[in-house]
């Protein structure tokens, strides 16, 4: 079956032709009644070098119309004035070649044609009526002092003929267009929430991104999961489960309506898009969705963690958030993975220390800062137990190095440290990120390499040389048997040590593919076992009461 824009390309190569015999046909008409008039007439003149011109003129808008450069909330009125137009001019050479004897009334038919075509049954059938009308009165008027109009009785057939064409040509018009329809439908719409679907969400986003880019407003997109989904399908079963997500889907259908476009993304994966929504705008859209779901009864609920179903919610906005549509993608996307990780049933916007410090940087250092923002994404890809174990070791490092009281300067370093600790695991195959068993010598000797890896990937970036301590020797540890150094004690910079302990604390107490992780109790006395061997013991002692005495840590 061809492309839709083959069809249409077809389609506007016919209304083409149809239109270029419409305008030449009434120009070799007219040259052939103007020839036999006696060219002493100057007034002829005048009208024989126009028609040339208008002709021209009316075939190049024409054109515009055909290829729908012109904007398509106008075109249906735009197509109709030139039939309008074009009607008044067939009109006026009908009277040039003699009017109710005329053998041209029958050039109304081309008109009719691509009206019908371009406006539908409609509008076929609106310019069949006008021309009709219009060959008709001619006939009355210039005929009414004759007692039989014989003019008037063959033009009423010949008015069947237009109102007959336009009729059929028009249905048949009509029913192609429902089936294109439902076709785009069939392609377009997921066959289980009725949303469009993953191939015209990117299509979407694509169309909306250049609209956003070309007028300069924000473009904003969320990222929807259903939380404990998976658990819920085990409970209730995956009918049951398809249920749920045909009533999710038809529940952001109706909260955001107009204002965007809902697609199901994949599974258990909403996405929304909101054009021109700005991220105030649109985390408010977010947490409506949010409260919504939270609130809608569904069956089986009752079973899951809290009782209730809910969703998290990832956000980000172009321009502030993203430069492209596919970082915008990756951008909500990370923001989405951080609302599931931190206690889901939650709005979460994207954001990243690299980010916050694109606005104090050189000009020179931007290009080398993008870079790494692209290896972060690509370890994220790689891994994503990395991707969330660097997110809460940046929360808990801030949280630390507050109840440290360091300065502000030391508390950036330190951010920037921990955003950055893992970055050389880039150059560490693949395998060996996420294998389940235990690693080789030879293995494990790669991965010791990271934070050396690390150093360098960051050593030309002049934003970031605070922070290369930290990259290289998060891995040290207090009795000196770390790596990749061996320092001892107050050898080791005091914001590495405090690193080490917050990226150990997160390593215990997360799944990981070879370990499975320890309660926050069962942490806290490793932590305590550990201090002064591996950790250095103040450090930990402020980050052992900083647990016990923060709600929810």
């Amino acid at each position: 079956m061809p492309s839709k824009e083959l069809k249409q390309k077809r389609i506007e190569q016919l209304l083409s032709i149809v239109k270029l015999a419409c305008l030449l046909l009434p120009t070799v008409i007219t040259f052939q009644n103007l020839t036999s008039v006696n060219y002493s007439q100057n007034y002829l003149l005048p009208f024989a070098i126009l028609i040339p011109v208008v002709l021209g003129l009316m075939y190049y808008i024409w054109s515009f119309s055909t290829k729908r450069i012109i904007n398509e909330a106008h075109s249906n009125s735009i197509a109709f004035i030139e039939h309008f137009a074009l009607g008044i001019f067939i009109f006026l050479i009908i009277l040039l070649s003699g009017g109710v004897s005329s053998p041209n009334k029958f050039m109304f038919i081309f008109i009719i044609i691509t009206a019908t075509i371009q406006l539908g049954l409609k509008g076929g059938l609106y310019v069949a009526g006008i021309s009709s009308f219009a060959t008709l009165c001619m006939d009355l008027y210039m005929a009414k002092n004759l007692t039989i109009n014989p003019y008037f009785e063959n033009d009423l057939t010949l008015a069947g003929v237009f109102l007959l064409t336009a009729w059929t040509l028009g249905t048949y018009v009509e029913g192609e267009r429902e089936h294109i329809e439902m076709l785009e439908n069939m392609v377009n719409y997921d066959g289980l929430t009725k949303v469009y679907n993953h191939r015209f969400f990117f299509e979407q986003l694509q169309k909306d991104f250049d609209h956003a880019k070309l007028t300069d407003t924000p473009l904003t997109l969320l990222f929807l999961d259903i939380d404990y989904f998976k658990c819920y399908n085990d409970l209730n079963g995956h009918l049951e489960g398809d249920q749920v997500l045909t009533q999710m889907g038809n529940l952001l259908s109706t909260t955001v309506a107009s204002r965007g476009t809902v697609a199901r993304y994949g599974g258990e994966e909403f996405a929304v898009l909101l054009p021109n929504y700005d991220h105030k705008k649109g985390s408010k859209i977010a947490e409506l969705l949010r409260q919504t779901v939270e609130l809608t009864p569904f069956k089986g609920e009752e079973n899951l963690p809290n009782n209730v179903l809910t969703v998290s919610v990832g956000i980000a906005t172009y321009p502030n958030q993203a430069k492209d549509s596919i970082e915008l993608i990756k951008c909500a996307d990370d923001a989405l993975y951080r609302a599931k990780f931190f206690d889901k049933n939650r709005v979460e916007t994207y954001s990243s220390i690299l980010d916050e410090l694109e606005k104090n940087i050189a000009k020179e250092d931007l290009d080398i800062l993008n870079s790494i923002k692209t290896l972060v994404n690509m370890i994220n890809i790689k891994d994503r137990y990395t991707y969330g174990h660097v997110e809460r070791v940046v929360m808990y490092s801030r949280r630390l190095g507050n109840a440290l009281k360091l300065s502000k300067d030391d508390l950036r370093t330190l951010v920037c440290g921990a955003y950055m600790h893992d970055v050389g695991k880039i150059d560490i195959d693949e395998s060996i990120l996420i294998k389940k068993m235990p690693l080789t010598n030879d293995e494990w000797l790669q991965l010791k390499q990271h934070p050396v890896k690390g150093e360098e990937t960051i050593q030309y970036v002049h934003c970031l040389q605070s922070a290369r301590p930290l990259v290289r020797h998060h891995h040290e540890r207090y009795d000196g048997c770390g790596y990749p150094d061996g320092l001892k004690g107050e050898e080791i910079p005091y914001l590495a040590r405090i690193l080490t302990v917050v990226d150990s604390f997160d390593a215990m107490t997360s799944n990981r593919v070879y370990n499975t992780k320890k309660s926050y109790d069962e942490a806290i006395i490793e932590l305590e076992r550990c201090k002064g061997a591996q950790f250095d013991p103040d450090i930990t002692d402020c980050f052992i009461s900083l647990i016990r005495n923060t709600p929810n840590f």
